[in-house]
């Protein structure tokens, strides 16, 4: 049975910018019917224990990642346990993540090259795509997150142009930072995920699709239907 996770989330205090507390996001992410959230704190990792603690106290799949902030660009790293000074090159990522098994995946990348405001007089669509697709990082990762819920319809076809322009494939995630936030995008896993291994595994394997979410019913009551495959 597939399942559906939310991939790419942010928690307080270790990501400052987030007003949602763990235990919050859970409690969301279950009323809304999502199988578990992986928690991506900006460039902090949680212990292990801690994170095996919080999934036990709640009954509840939660899966250990990071969004690592490298001059070349966001990048969700899954399979790492701690940050290292030198994390804020891609590369030296790279090196660390392939030394222990993980995957990674950018995040948001129309971020710095997709602007519409260009389009009325400044760069044309093509020439912002070309720009995105010169950085290095696509070589590097194993996915792109076509869909992201705290960016635009736009912003969301300009990330899954990126991935398609080097046949990647994509993912979806809330991105959330607030309550409202859980519920918008997800990941829909093909195979049976219950460890941060298994999380690496598909998504190094590619056996998963992004999915739209309706962020007031459940995903799994019947009056919703199946989500939507975008």
């Amino acid at each position: 049975m597939p399942l559906i996770i939310d991939i790419h989330t942010h928690t307080y205090p270790t990501s400052d910018d987030s007003s949602l507390v763990p235990e919050q996001l859970i409690e969301e992410a279950r009323r809304i019917g999502l199988d578990g959230i992986c928690i991506t704190d900006h460039d902090g990792f949680w212990k292990p224990d801690d994170i095996a603690e919080l999934s036990r106290r709640h009954d509840y799949l939660v899966l250990p990642g990071c969004e690592v902030t490298t001059e070349e660009g966001h990048l969700l790293v899954y399979g790492l346990d701690r940050y290292i000074f030198g994390m804020h090159r891609a590369a030296f990522v790279k090196k660390l993540v392939d030394d222990a098994g993980g995957v990674i995946v950018v995040a948001h990348p129309y971020r710095r090259n997709y602007m519409k405001q260009d389009a009325r007089g400044g760069m044309t669509y093509d020439e912002m795509l070309d720009r995105a697709c010169d950085n290095t990082v696509f070589a590097m990762s194993d996915a792109v997150e076509v869909l992201n819920g705290r960016s635009s319809a736009q912003e969301n076809a300009f990330s899954r142009d990126v991935a398609n322009r080097f046949s990647m494939s994509g993912t979806g995630a809330s991105d959330a930072h607030r309550l409202e936030d859980v519920g918008t995008f997800a990941t829909e896993f093909h195979r049976p995920v219950h460890l941060i291994d298994d999380l690496v595994r598909e998504l190094a394997a590619g056996r998963f699709n992004p999915v739209t979410l309706d962020r007031h019913v459940s995903v799994q009551a019947p009056s919703a239907g199946q989500p939507g495959r975008a």
